[in-house]
């Protein structure tokens, strides 16, 4: 496994070399055919959405995204995706519910956007409507963290029935940036944010989270290394969960995350006036 100190990957996932969702669609799928729009407001380019072949078997995808340069971020949001990404989704998996395609999702975001505009077309209740019908989709799923997995905007496409890391990924419940600026009021200091919030790959395995991590060159920017690892492994997965029946899946993924965290209680002594 990788040697990299947390922050250290986190600087990886934001080389600007390391590939996104966007390059592995092209080099592990065939066919790709995409879907645009929510049919309520707009299209989200921080969230691609389509049809294609894992190996000569019909997926959906569904991938968060991110740009190589500037012009790249700035028409993906860097990566930061609206409601209407989300609606999109959720009108993606709805459909490979309908013709019993699984669905594959692709988590590489800082976190949801959250401006002004973003909160007046519902970004709370987006997520939250994701989490929620994610849970009862009746047809397989298997999500794979390849970069940032931030806060709402990563757990929205995290429900599943089996998920994956890249060795190098990051999952966390807010972004380092993010737990600094509350913590300590200072988002500079998000390297000891890193460090203390144990969201790499191998932290989400010893607690239960991650199925499985998938290995990465040295490097972490090779994407013909890291495109075969991936393409194998979703085939492996997809291959066995398509062969249980639905209710099973259903009960094995609802169980998935009932049983993630864990909680102590403990009585507070008060002393005698």
């Amino acid at each position: 496994m990788s040697k990299l100190s947390a922050y250290e990957k986190l600087l990886l996932i934001r080389n600007k070399e390391r590939p996104v969702s966007s390059d592995y669609i092209g080099e592990v799928f065939d066919d790709f055919v995409e879907i645009h729009g929510d049919r309520l407001f707009g299209d989200d380019n921080a969230i691609i959405t389509g049809i294609a072949r894992l190996d000569g078997k019909p997926v959906t995808i569904i991938a968060e995204t991110r740009g190589h340069n500037i012009n790249e971020n700035k028409r993906t949001n860097f990566g930061m995706p609206y409601p209407e990404g989300y609606r999109k989704a959720l009108r993606a998996a709805k459909q490979a519910e309908k013709f019993h395609r699984p669905v594959i999702c692709f988590i590489d975001t800082p976190g949801a956007f959250c401006g002004v505009e973003a909160e007046n077309r519902g970004q709370g209740e987006a997520i939250a409507k994701n989490l929620a019908e994610f849970m009862t989709l009746k047809t397989p799923i298997v999500s794979i963290v390849i970069g940032e997995g931030g806060s709402g905007g990563a757990l929205a496409l995290g429900v599943c029935d089996v998920l994956l890391m890249l060795e190098n990924a990051l999952y966390s419940v807010i972004s380092p940036r993010g737990f600094a600026s509350i913590l300590w009021k200072d988002p500079s200091k998000e390297k000891e944010a890193c460090e203390l919030l144990k969201i790499t790959a191998e932290d989400m395995v010893e607690f239960g989270i991650v199925e499985e991590i998938i290995p990465e060159p040295p490097i972490g920017i090779d994407l013909y290394s890291i495109s075969d690892n991936i393409k194998e492994v979703l085939f492996e997965k997809i291959t066995t969960i398509s062969q249980k029946p639905i209710d099973e899946l259903l009960n094995g993924r609802y169980t998935k995350f009932r049983k993630i965290g864990s909680f102590s209680v403990s009585e507070i002594q008060g002393s005698e006036s």
